[in-house]
């Protein structure tokens, strides 16, 4: 009788253990299954930042290539160079995320204006202005696939840390949800179409 009791304490003792090692796994699993998600998110975070440098890098020759073509500062020029300026000193995320949406939107009216410009055909033909235009073309392009990319990692993480029973692990780390990228209404006026002048 002695003997069935001691293997049923033994089964007991077994079971506890087994279950107290599953839930140990689970935890360090959903640890680090929640550092990953983090780290996926600043390292896509990382690649908008990345494509706006390279237009924030492109703009100086824009404006150099532009100014010696029209032989004036336009507004558009001005505009694009305030807009790189607060990229280039922007605190937290979302503050460069405005200013780089700021210098796409400056570069668009600038070529869209010398576009319709038809006092500007020295600029239209400056192979040059064509290059780069094309390559700011193609980096708003990337910009706009990687600020998808990092919205897609920041769903994937909230959904992470709210479902059950990850939210419980997630509260005990102290993981929390992460904002959606949000767009920001452009301050930045559209040129007239046709006047052939750049303000």
């Amino acid at each position: 009788m002695e003997k069935k009791k001691f293997s049923t304490g033994k089964i007991a003792l077994i079971v506890v253990g087994i279950i107290v090692l599953f839930i140990l796994l689970y935890t360090i699993l959903a640890y680090n299954r929640f550092i990953t998600l983090e780290q996926n998110i600043n390292g896509k975070w990382s690649e908008v930042e990345n494509q706006y440098q390279r237009q924030a890098d492109l703009i100086p020759n824009l404006v150099s290539t532009v100014s010696s073509s029209v032989r004036i500062e336009t507004r558009f020029i001005k505009e694009v160079t305030e807009a790189r300026s607060r990229w280039q000193t922007a605190k937290s995320d979302f503050e460069r995320d405005a200013a780089g949406v700021q210098m796409n939107n400056g570069i668009s009216a600038l070529v869209n204006a010398v576009a319709v410009a038809e006092n500007y055909p020295v600029l239209q033909a400056n192979k040059q202005y064509i290059a780069l235009t094309d390559e700011l073309s193609g980096t708003q392009n990337r910009i706009t696939v990687a600020r998808g990319r990092y919205i897609e990692s920041i769903q994937a993480y909230n959904i992470a840390i709210k479902r059950f029973p990850g939210n419980i692990f997630a509260r005990l780390f102290g993981f929390s949800g992460k904002d959606y990228y949000k767009a920001e209404l452009s301050a930045m006026e559209t040129p007239e179409l046709g006047t052939g002048i750049l303000p």
